[in-house]
């Protein structure tokens, strides 16, 4: 997971080289928050201020913590309140994320919302921030496909080591990084804005996390956008199991569409062949490291965020057709530095992934479990298979103890507007279905066909028109089947044409600030 910065920044050096209206508020109005100024040249409103909340929540005058809160105020004459957006992750900023919503929205429907970006408890700016091992991710990892033993060993090693790390650093904090407790962190926010109910939108892991709180506070929630939806009954150890096909599925869509433009890449109309190609070159990194960095593990790495957003596939293309033409490896490295490496910040995002999914819920803490189930499924999907596991296979050796899923089904909220694409490789379209059975008076808007992994404010106007009339008014699609609503995917990515540099996308200015692998 990265940051706006570092992946948009990376992005910039590739492009260079290839219901009823509430009274308006007036601006300090919100009780125990002191906004100030922290303008940007994209959003010169933008405010921040920090709030104070129980580490514990059952211990409210126990030890507090901080909240990193950004604000883009509303300037109708009317407010709808507060609208809350988290770009998931688990460990994503979400500051960053108000100036984006409030920009990409239409200008009379920002204008009636305050709309408020966070960084979760342990999270960027807010305090304790969580880092457990700065180095983790430093290259060259081992091959995550464990051939050997000794491939096993050092994976394991690995995975151990990071756990430890985490209890020693953060042993006070780890029992309270969880979803439970950040959906808490949402009514303290809710209190400190002094606003009756709130608005939320969130992506990916953030639609679980407003499912919770909607759950703990139905009464509370004015409006709730779920984008690209986590199925809430597989958190977290079968979820990714599930992901690893879709992402294989999707994997195999970027190489169908390498085949069809043969006549830019060169490589072929037949993609099971171009898919060989990568394995080849996969086999080839993992004893020779393109610039002694990128290995088979970078590799997957840098192909990855190609399952959340179609935007990346020109460079990714790119890189394969130059190292299967020339041997040149220079572009898959300028795609790795792109997509693929882990800053500060991404190491403070794993930090906290890794906390709060392995406190979410029961994990296997037998390995043998774990290896089984992962050969099983490289048998069939062997793109990110054993990539996904060593991600998450921290939590078999956790040091906190470990909760139980929250049950969201709920009956008690106001219609509540779903977002999800059919071949979304994240959160596999399954978990939209499930959630729009689980939450009454829900409506559910797919786009059919599509793969990428949060779908509205990038450019897809059927998808927003919906997202528009919801937070006008709390209009909501009804159908008789499965979706409420269907729209047509949004245009697939062209090749980059060398001669011109290609125009700045929506899409990746979101898939920048959402971040992969949550």
């Amino acid at each position: 997971m990265r940051t706006r910065a570092a992946v948009l920044g990376a992005t910039a050096v590739l492009l260079a080289a290839s219901a009823t209206a509430l009274p308006a508020r007036a601006t300090p109005a919100a009780p125990g928050l002191a906004w100030k100024g922290c303008a940007t040249e994209d959003h010169p409103t933008l405010q921040c201020a920090s709030l104070t909340v129980p580490l514990d929540h059952a211990r409210p005058a126990g030890r507090q913590i901080t909240l990193a809160l950004s604000r883009v105020p509303h300037t109708a004459k009317t407010s709808e309140g507060p609208l809350l957006v988290n770009p998931g992750g688990p460990g994503g900023s979400g500051l960053g994320l108000a100036g984006f919503v409030a920009s990409a929205l239409p200008a009379e429907v920002a204008a009636r919302y305050d709309v408020i970006g966070f960084d979760p408890r342990g999270v960027g700016k807010s305090t304790p921030a969580l880092t457990c091992a700065p180095d983790h991710f430093a290259p060259v990892r081992p091959d995550t496909v464990p051939a050997t033993a000794e491939l096993e060993r050092r994976n394991l090693d690995r995975v151990r080591s990071f756990a430890a790390a985490c209890g020693k650093a953060h042993a006070d904090v780890l029992p309270y990084i969880d979803t439970v407790s950040a959906a808490r962190d949402l009514e303290s926010v809710r209190e400190a804005l002094g606003a009756e109910r709130l608005s939320y939108l969130g992506y990916s892991y953030g639609t679980y996390l407003g499912a919770v709180w909607a759950k703990l506070f139905p009464t509370r929630v004015h409006r709730l956008v779920l984008d690209s939806i986590v199925n809430p009954t597989g958190v977290w150890y079968a979820d990714n199991l599930t992901q690893d096909h879709a992402f294989d599925a999707r994997h195999k869509a970027l190489m169908a569409w390498i085949a069809g433009h043969d006549e830019a890449y060169g490589l072929g109309t037949d993609p099971a062949r171009i898919e060989a190609d990568w394995y080849a070159m996969r086999a080839v990194l993992a004893e020779h490291p393109a610039g002694g960095r990128v290995g088979a593990a970078e590799l997957e790495d840098t192909y990855m965020p190609g399952g959340y957003y179609d935007g990346y596939w020109p460079y990714l293309a790119q890189a394969l057709a130059s190292y299967v033409h020339d041997k040149d490896t220079r572009p898959l490295q300028k795609a790795y530095d792109a997509f693929a490496v882990v800053d500060a910040a991404g190491a403070n995002n794993y930090s906290v992934y890794t906390a709060v999914q392995c406190r979410d819920a029961q994990w296997p803490r037998d390995w043998r479990r774990w290896s089984r189930d992962t050969w099983a499924t490289q048998r069939k999907a062997p793109f990110m298979a054993w990539n996904n596991t060593w991600y998450n296979a921290p939590c078999a050796f956790w040091p906190a103890r470990t909760r139980q899923p929250v049950n969201i089904a709920n009956g008690k909220l106001p219609p509540a507007l779903l977002f999800q694409a059919t071949d979304d490789a994240a959160t596999p379209y399954e978990g939209g279905v499930l959630t729009h059975r689980l939450l009454a008076h829900s409506s559910l808007v797919v786009e059919r066909g599509g793969g990428n992994h949060g779908i509205t404010l990038t450019g897809n106007s059927c998808l927003d028109d919906h997202l528009t009339a919801y937070l006008t008014d709390g209009t909501v699609p009804r159908g008789r089947g499965e979706a409420d609503a269907v729209c047509d995917k949004s245009p697939a990515p062209k090749p980059l044409d060398p001669r011109t540099a290609p125009a700045p996308a929506r899409g990746a200015a979101l898939h920048g600030l959402l971040g992969f692998r949550g």
